[in-house]
């Protein structure tokens, strides 16, 4: 996670979830200075095993920080999800109520705000990360979360913090951290931010990717596919810092999304005739879900896969439907139902072993074939008449979800994805028949991942677009088309970018 690289920070998930919390007084320790003759500020001797004995000699500072804490070493040490690690490891360690809501927003909230909680360390360290001992740094990254994005006492976020370090890495980084605290707490959010961001005059995008806590090319990247609207940018970036709701998918034939909304005490969808919107709680726990007639599933995902199935053809629809990156297989199962209704099959391809064995128990009993092959070269029989290629992407639409994410990625992700998106839409070329319909989407809305690759297969393959905004009936803000580029800031769903290609 090393988010200077590509540019600043700002902005993380506004105020919702703050809490007051930690211990009362100063910590105790003063500000002893950081030991000398060391590569690394805060590298205390006798690494990973000093850790351990000096761990039993001072108790943790709490067992909510320590999840937050274990939580950014996973990510930064193993590229671990911060939204897998975390829930894990509040189950095992029987952290629930306030200190598991606590342990939530100071992990994803530093996670988001990882650019500009950087920014303020080095600012106030005096040196660059990369001489900070990475387990010093996770703690600080905490720590300074906590004086300036949260309602925590500024002496038990500091105290707290040094605690961990010393816990962890000797007094000598306790001092370091005290010091480096210290210095963070005299400026208020608003102050550093005022300070470190870079001139809207001069670099107004990457003014705005530090205030929003984004790398300077995802905010680039918005702008661009914006495009006439970029003054939207700041919202854009924005609804990336804010959790989304939970939106369900009501299985057609099996219940509607009324019905659905009725059990379920959620609210019918705006757009997808599918969808179910959830205000909290744990979607699993429902009876419609734990009985297959429902799941979890972004609105937007839902209507790219409706797009599938109501794409007009020219000639007749023979029933062979075909999902050429399955995986992990939500929007080949909303096809199969449909297909089930409509008398058609889907078949389903997915390279990896363990996704294609997702795929078949997303689908169960629907008519839904799936094979464990590469969809460049899948080995199926030409003359479908629907093919679905939701590509693997940069995910830059569903940054909301995954909260380092956005620090994790960088320019050169785009160009190793672009070679094969073009190759999965070139082999869907080669699969439809005479007058059938591609759907090609991605969870991205990187020009060069969504309208250049669309334009490409026009190009390479003779392919005709249709107008995909017909496919979405009702919904504002799709732009002049023939493409769709979906919003969390205009829409509410994930970033998904939608073509419709006829052969």
């Amino acid at each position: 996670m090393s988010p200077r690289a590509n540019g600043a920070d700002g902005h993380p998930h506004g105020g919702g979830g703050r809490q007051d919390r930690g211990r009362s007084g100063d910590g105790g320790n003063g500000r002893p200075r950081a030991e000398k003759g060391r590569s690394r500020a805060g590298r205390g001797p006798a690494g990973r095993d000093g850790r351990e004995a000096r761990r039993r000699e001072h108790p943790a500072a709490d067992p909510a920080r320590e999840a937050a804490r274990d939580t950014l070493r996973a990510v930064r040490e193993r590229d671990a999800y911060a939204n897998l690690v975390l829930p894990r490891l509040l189950r095992e360690r029987r952290i629930s109520g306030r200190d598991a809501a606590f342990a939530t927003e100071l992990t994803y909230g530093a996670c988001r705000a990882l650019g500009l909680l950087d920014a303020v360390i080095e600012a106030c360290a005096g040196r660059a990360l990369d001489r900070i001992d990475p387990p010093v740094l996770d703690a600080l990254r905490l720590g300074v979360y906590q004086l300036l994005r949260t309602r925590v006492a500024p002496h038990a976020a500091v105290s707290t913090t040094v605690d961990m370090v010393v816990a962890d890495n000797g007094r000598g980084a306790g001092g370091f951290a005290n010091a480096v605290l210290r210095r963070a707490s005299e400026k208020t959010d608003q102050q550093w931010i005022a300070q470190l961001t870079p001139p809207p005059e001069s670099a107004p995008v990457a003014a705005s990717a530090f205030r929003h806590t984004h790398p300077t090319w995802i905010a680039q990247a918005f702008a661009d596919a914006l495009g006439p609207a970029a003054g939207e940018l700041d919202a854009a970036l924005e609804a990336d810092n804010v959790s989304p709701r939970v939106h369900l998918v009501a299985r057609p034939g099996a219940i509607s999304a009324e019905e659905l909304a009725l059990v379920t005490g959620g609210e019918e969808g705006r757009y997808s005739p599918y969808a179910v919107y959830l205000d909290g709680g744990d979607p699993g726990e429902l009876d419609p879900v734990r009985e297959g007639l429902a799941a979890v599933q972004d609105e937007g995902s839902q209507l790219v896969a409706r797009a599938v199935t109501v794409a007009p053809l020219d000639g007749p629809d023979g029933g062979r439907w075909l999902d050429l990156c399955a995986g992990p297989g939500g929007k080949a199962a909303l096809m199969g139902a449909v297909a089930e209704i409509d008398g058609a099959r889907v078949d389903a391809v997915e390279p990896l072993e363990h996704r294609a064995d997702l795929v078949r128990r997303t689908t169960g009993d629907l008519p839904v074939t799936v094979h464990t092959a590469d969809g460049r070269d899948s080995g199926l029989t030409p003359g479908y008449d629907r093919i679905l290629v939701d590509a693997p992407c940069t995910g830059l639409g569903a940054l909301r979800r995954r909260p380092e994410a956005r620090w994790r990625k960088g320019p050169q992700d785009v160009t190793d994805l672009t070679r094969l998106q073009r190759e999965l839409l070139g082999a869907a070329a080669a699969l439809v028949r005479p007058g059938g319909v591609i759907v090609y989407a991605t969870c991205s809305p990187h020009l060069a991942e969504t309208a250049g690759i669309a334009a490409d297969a026009q190009r390479r393959h003779g392919l005709t677009p249709l107008d995909a905004r017909t496919l979405l009936p009702d919904m504002p803000g799709l732009g002049d088309g023939p493409f769709v580029q979906l919003w969390p800031h205009r829409h509410g769903t994930d970033g998904m970018f939608l073509a419709a290609l006829r052969k």
